[in-house]
């Protein structure tokens, strides 16, 4: 997705007014899809842009995560998980399984947003309000290279750093303390944390309290998407929903187990219980307005004679 140049935030308080509640006034996102116990937000990838780059300009930061089929089946099962995906500032769909079972039930989510397009696009617009990014994670020079594709994509993007921290970083409290003081002397508005689910949360949740200011997301695997080492399948086969075979066949060793044995049948289940929901969905009152039906029930006199009036 390309960033709307036409789209202005200079006035952050008019950007503010148009933006969810939950954002604007640190209250809860109004959740408009419910899948296998996790709420998501109705968001498109546009509108996370606007207001992650929006409320930043105001001086408000958060956390945005992005489950796919795999994170939905962990958080399902795992209540750390689900307490890390349910303190989110914002949590949308990155499987189009996801918007499929959305659908299915009746409660629709516009479209697939996933980390590795809101990497490129919030970065892309973070540059065009002068925001700084920064990017923590990654193998060992990876995010160097995600660094230098940013800066082709537009050579004025302030990226304030990148980190690679160690293998194990999470229980090394000096390390934990490390990354803390880089961010502290590099201030940057916006931070991708690439280290997977749930580690990246769990670390930006950390960090959030000493930063609450700053924006974290939660990217998984995108930089090396971003520096080339790992190819995304063509649009066509994204918008099929088939991107899971495409990656399958890039990495069948890594990936048979988790896509095949483990997440195919979630995602089955996720359909049979979206058509169950939609079943059990109560059919929506008739509109009996002067658009739509006459109202069987009686109007006042005033209101008749008005009408024989118009006659």
């Amino acid at each position: 997705m390309e960033c709307d140049r036409d789209m202005s935030f200079h006035n952050t308080q008019d950007a503010l007014d148009l933006l969810p509640p939950r954002v604007a006034s640190k209250a809860r996102l109004r959740a408009r899809s419910t899948v296998a116990g996790t709420a998501f937000d109705a968001l498109t990838e546009e509108l996370v842009v606007q207001t992650v780059v929006s409320t930043s300009l105001a001086g408000l930061g958060g956390l945005v995560v992005t489950p796919n089929v795999d994170i939905l089946r962990v958080v399902e099962r795992d209540a750390e998980a689900r307490r890390l995906v349910r303190g989110a500032d914002i949590v949308v769909a990155d499987g189009m399984p996801i918007v499929w079972a959305s659908r299915i039930a009746g409660d629709d989510l516009p479209a697939r947003v996933t980390g590795s397009d809101l990497l490129r696009s919030v970065s892309l617009a973070a540059a065009e309000h002068d925001l700084s990014v920064f990017l923590l994670g990654g193998e060992e020079g990876v995010a160097e290279r995600a660094r230098e594709e940013l800066h082709r994509l537009h050579p004025a993007m302030r990226i304030a750093g990148t980190h690679c921290p160690p293998h194990g970083f999470e229980n090394d409290p000096l390390q934990l303390l490390l990354i803390e003081r880089i961010l502290r002397a590099t201030q940057p508005a916006i931070v991708f944390v690439g280290l997977g689910f749930p580690k990246q949360e769990r670390l930006a949740a950390r960090l959030m309290k000493q930063f609450p200011n700053t924006w974290f997301l939660g990217v998984g695997g995108s930089f090396a998407m971003l520096a080339g080492d790992v190819h995304r399948a063509p649009q066509a086969v994204q918008a099929l929903g088939l991107e899971w075979v495409y990656r399958l066949a890039q990495e069948p060793g890594r990936l048979f187990k988790r896509y095949i044995v483990q997440d195919l049948p979630f995602a089955a289940q996720l359909m049979v219980h979206a058509v169950q929901k939609r079943v059990r969905r109560p059919e929506p009152a008739l509109n009996l307005g002067s658009e739509g039906l006459r109202s069987t029930s009686p109007r006042p006199a005033a209101d008749r004679a008005t009408s024989a009036e118009c006659k």
